[in-house]
């Protein structure tokens, strides 16, 4: 019986840390919430996209700092948005289905600077 019973507590941790994974990715407030939530279990799978989000963001505040350069930085702000919502898609579709897999490009690098969260 007690194989049911952990079967059942980790599919639900699981779900839990999807969960956590996911908010992370919705705005700087979810990235927040995401990250209190973790802090109380400690879970990998949520640690880690906890900090691909936060590489995202980060990411998202220098293409908004670029955006504030006249016509060059307008271009390049706007490619820049296009290709950080390509990330962000990436790494949601990871979270939900629950893998471990960095975003394109930048995901190992965001590991790296973040690895302490």
């Amino acid at each position: 019986m007690e194989t049911g019973n952990t079967h059942a507590e980790t599919k639900k941790d699981k779900t839990e840390d999807i969960t956590i994974a996911v908010i992370a990715y919705l705005t700087i407030i979810g990235l927040v919430v995401a990250f209190v939530m973790n802090n109380e279990k400690k879970d990998a799978f949520a640690a880690w996209h906890i900090r691909q989000s936060m590489g995202l963001t980060v990411l998202g505040i220098a293409v908004f700092a670029i955006g504030m350069v006249p016509i060059l930085g307008w271009l390049i702000s706007f490619f820049g948005s296009l290709f950080l919502l390509y990330l962000w898609i990436m790494g949601l579709i990871n979270a939900i289905n629950g893998k471990v897999k960095p975003v394109p490009v930048l995901g190992s690098k965001f590991e790296e600077w973040f690895k302490n969260i």
